[in-house]
């Protein structure tokens, strides 16, 4: 299969440690170009630096992004709109109204579409979700808890600070919950945003399940936990013995070649999306 022509919208720490080196080692992508707020930035990641994002769109068939999440919900409407498949990160939008526009854009335009929920294409969690299915599960619960938004760390950017975990590593959190137990049907979310956030998910078929976010948390906090809890056994997710984001961007090329179809696509972001928006209500002052 010819690589895909993959431009970059974004040139911040993440797109440096993750999206550059992924799209730009190939076989299934190449890194067409980039275009960044920072053109000296951008010049950093190897690749043709566009002055103009409509410069970009015209090199490439498909987009990544990896700016704020206003950002994307803007210029992903932009890019949908010419035509370009979209790898998108997480969460979709910085509101859920954005989050609309972007997936109705997606689906007006009728271009392919996947979701940076890099925990789902590692072999661990694909392992846990099949242990999953066979234990018909009842119960769960997760913990996400860092300190990522403390001191000078390169993640502490302004919308984390100012929206908090729910937002940043919520969408995470809910969407391998509501793989591993049933679609969520309800949430109801107790805390502070900025600071400690609890959920408890109502699934499809009366499971139910509780998670933990936190990213103010001093110290050195555990790993993050997944468990499952069924009629017939239990399921914890493992280490991460291998690198997700090449399974990811073999099976974004896989999407853009068949013009769409993945699971975790731009109308799966919203779903989750609105389910964080419900959480972020009950939690606002």
């Amino acid at each position: 299969m010819e690589p895909v022509a993959v431009g970059l919208v974004g040139a911040g720490p993440w797109a440096e440690q993750a999206h550059a080196p992924m799209l730009s080692r190939g076989p299934h992508t190449r890194l067409a170009g980039v275009w960044a707020r920072r053109p000296e930035a951008a010049a950093r990641l190897g690749a043709p630096v566009f002055e103009r994002i409509e410069e970009l769109f015209d090199a490439c068939e498909a987009v990544a992004f990896c700016v704020p999440p206003a950002v994307q919900a803007e210029l992903g409407v932009r890019a949908a709109r010419a035509g370009k498949a979209l790898l998108l990160e997480k969460p979709l939008a910085d509101s859920l109204d954005g989050a609309r526009r972007l997936a109705e854009a997606v689906a007006e335009a009728g271009v392919a579409s996947q979701m940076v929920l890099t925990m789902r294409y590692a072999a661990a969690t694909r392992a846990f979700l099949a242990r999953c299915r066979e234990i018909r599960p009842f119960g769960g619960h997760a913990a996400n808890i860092s300190g990522v938004l403390l001191g000078d760390h390169p993640f502490a950017t302004p919308w984390r600070l100012e929206r908090g975990a729910l937002l940043d590593v919520g969408p995470h959190v809910v969407d391998l919950l509501d793989a591993a137990l049933g679609r969520v049907t309800g949430v109801r979310a107790h805390g502070d945003p900025l600071g400690w956030t609890g959920l408890l998910l109502e699934h499809e078929g009366g499971a139910v399940s509780e998670a933990s976010l936190c990213m103010v948390a001093a110290g050195d906090p555990p790993p993050s936990t997944f468990a499952a809890y069924g009629r017939t056994g239990s399921a914890v997710l493992g280490r991460f013995d291998d690198d997700p984001m090449v399974t990811l961007v073999a099976e974004f090329a896989e999407t853009v070649r068949a013009g769409g179809g993945h699971p975790l696509d731009a109308a799966h972001g919203l779903r989750i999306q609105e389910i964080i928006a419900g959480a972020e209500a009950q939690l606002a002052p």
